[in-house]
């Protein structure tokens, strides 16, 4: 590590500091042979390992001054093991941990969320408490499927069967008797 002699301490031992104009000359020469001196001179591997000494000296000081603010105080896994961690490696594990934290719906393929609503229908069905209002819900789920068939973006094909309403609507009925 090479120090440079600050502004006010003398630069040559004579007691005379280093002229202003002179020590840039002299930073710009050094900049200069830095530039044109091969990357894998020892000198450049030994200026590379002290800068990187250098940065790792300032990240933890960064961190201590975080630490002693209280910045790491009440994380929200403190004390916690990290979930899915050394897990087979998932690509897509954070758009997946996304979807699930801010519980997004609705954005799959039409024919995924097709399914994915014909696994909930019945339990949607029991919910509605007139005929008339299963009938407008089975239709609106029949014209999605018919919608979904037409349309020509590409995706996954769509092999979700139209729901018979007359036959729905019986089977509500006698869902609903007891």
């Amino acid at each position: 590590m090479t120090d440079v002699a600050p502004a006010s301490e003398p630069a040559d031992g004579r007691g005379d500091p280093e002229p202003a104009e002179r020590r840039a000359e002299r930073r710009r020469r050094e900049d200069e042979n830095r530039r044109t001196e091969n990357p894998h001179s020892p000198q450049a591997r030994l200026r590379a390992r002290h800068q990187l000494e250098l940065r790792s000296r300032w990240v933890d000081h960064l961190v201590d001054e975080a630490i002693e603010r209280g910045e790491f105080d009440d994380l929200p896994l403190a004390g916690k093991p990290i979930p899915n961690l050394g897990t087979h490696h998932d690509p897509d594990w954070w758009i997946k941990s996304l979807v699930e934290r801010e519980q997004i719906t609705g954005v799959l393929p039409e024919a995924f969320q097709l399914r994915k609503d014909v696994a909930e229908l019945d339990a949607r069905l029991d919910r509605e408490f007139s005929e008339a209002r299963v009938r407008e819900v089975l239709e609106e789920f029949n014209r999605r499927v018919v919608e979904a068939r037409r349309q020509l973006l590409g995706g996954p094909p769509v092999v979700t069967p139209l729901r018979d309403v007359d036959g729905e609507v019986v089977r509500w009925r006698q869902r609903n008797r007891r």
